[in-house]
C-alpha cells in the first residue's frame, strides 16, 4: 500500500531535517513524501530539491495551512495520506508499517490516529495523560485525535472535502468531526508522532484564537438543542480559566 506523506513548509530549515530524517527512516518502502512550500527563502527549497527517491514538491502554494494541505492531498498519488509537518517528526521506524497492517486487517475503516508525543526544547517526552477512547460525543467536546499521528484514505478525504479553508487554526478538528459522521477511526495505543511546541507553532503562538475557533466549530456540528449549546459555551469559559491559569504557572506546566 503505497502512502503519501505531506509536509508543508514556509521558511522551515531549523526543524525539517529531523523531519525528513524520520521519514527516511521508515521500513515501509512504498512512501512518497510531498511537500508544499509557500515561498521559503531560507534554504528549505534547496534542501529539499537535494532529496532522491519518491518526492514531489509544490511551490509558491499561497492561502494559508489549509490551502497548503489540501493541495498536498490533490498531489498525491498514495492509497493513505498524512501531513507531518516540518517542525514535526515519527517516533521511530516502524509508524508507517504499523498503519498499514492497522488498514490491511480492517479494509472497511477510513481513517486512523494513534498517540503522539511533546518534542520541548528539543526533547521528546512522553504524554501521561490517559488516552480517551473514541466516540462521538469526546469528540464534540473537544479534540482528542492528534494531527501528526491521524492517516487517512485519501478518497475518504476528498469525499469528506479535505480542510476547510476558511477554518484558520482548527481546519483538522473541523475535518475529524466531519470524518466521523462517515465512520469511526482505527484508534491505536502506540505513539506514532511527535508535536514540536515552539513559539513559530502556529497553534501555540494563536492560543486564545485557537480556542474561540475551537467553539465555532463544535457548534457548528453539535446537536441544534439550547441545552447541548449552553453546555458547550459552559466547557468554553472552564477550558478559558484553566487556560488563564496555566499562563500564570508558566513553561513548566506545559
Amino acid at each position: 500500500m503505497k502512502v503519501s506523506i505531506i509536509t508543508c513548509t514556509w521558511n522551515s530549515e531549523p526543524w525539517l531535517r529531523e523531519c525528513i530524517d524520520s521519514i527516511r527512516a521508515q521500513d515501509h518502502l512504498d512512501i512518497e513524501h510531498v511537500f508544499v512550500d509557500g515561498g521559503s527563502t531560507d534554504g528549505t527549497l534547496e534542501r529539499i530539491q537535494a532529496l532522491d527517491g519518491d518526492v514531489k514538491l509544490l511551490t509558491g502554494v499561497r492561502g494559508g495551512i489549509s490551502r497548503a494541505m489540501n493541495a498536498g492531498v490533490q498531489a498525491a498519488s498514495g492509497g493513505l495520506i498524512a501531513h507531518l509537518h516540518s517542525d514535526d517528526i515519527y517516533v521511530d521506524s516502524g509508524v508507517v508499517s504499523t498503519v498499514v497492517r492497522a488498514f490491511e486487517r480492517r479494509p472497511d475503516a477510513l481513517w486512523l490516529y494513534g498517540r503522539c508525543k511533546s518534542i520541548i526544547d528539543g526533547e521528546v517526552r512522553d504524554n501521561d495523560f490517559e488516552s480517551k477512547r473514541f466516540d462521538w460525543d469526546g469528540l464534540i467536546r473537544g479534540n482528542l485525535i492528534p494531527h501528526p499521528a491521524t492517516f487517512i484514505r485519501r478518497s475518504a478525504f476528498l469525499a469528506a472535502g479535505g480542510f476547510d479553508e476558511t477554518v484558520k487554526y482548527v481546519m483538522d478538528y473541523d475535518l475529524w468531526l466531519r470524518m466521523a459522521k462517515m465512520g469511526a477511526p482505527i484508534q491505536i495505543d502506540d505513539y506514532l508522532a511527535a508535536f514540536r511546541y515552539h513559539d513559530g507553532s502556529l497553534s501555540t503562538s494563536n492560543v486564545w484564537a485557537c480556542h474561540n475557533e475551537c467553539l465555532k466549530v463544535r457548534l457548528k456540528y453539535a446537536d441544534p438543542g439550547a441545552l447541548e449549546r449552553a453546555e458547550h459555551y459552559a466547557r468554553h469559559v472552564i477550558r478559558a480559566g484553566k487556560m488563564v491559569v496555566k499562563s500564570f504557572k508558566g513553561p513548566a506546566a506545559a
